[in-house]
């Protein structure tokens, strides 16, 4: 193998990689939103839940 062929796997190796990175961080964003969205749904419905138990104490 000569330089130039390895300086074109290096290349492409890290190219390859920085690609996979991104991609990896681009997934992160959207699992941490998602988590966000489950997190704000549970909150709702359990403030939901709580004002029922006290509707239903009042009764």
């Amino acid at each position: 193998m000569n330089l130039q062929d390895f300086e074109s796997q290096y290349r492409e190796a890290m190219a390859e990689t920085l690609n996979e990175l991104q991609t990896a961080v681009l997934l992160l964003a959207q699992i941490q939103h998602k988590i966000s969205k489950i997190g704000s749904s549970i909150q709702h419905i359990s403030e939901q839940v709580e004002e029922f138990i006290v509707e239903q104490k009042a009764e």
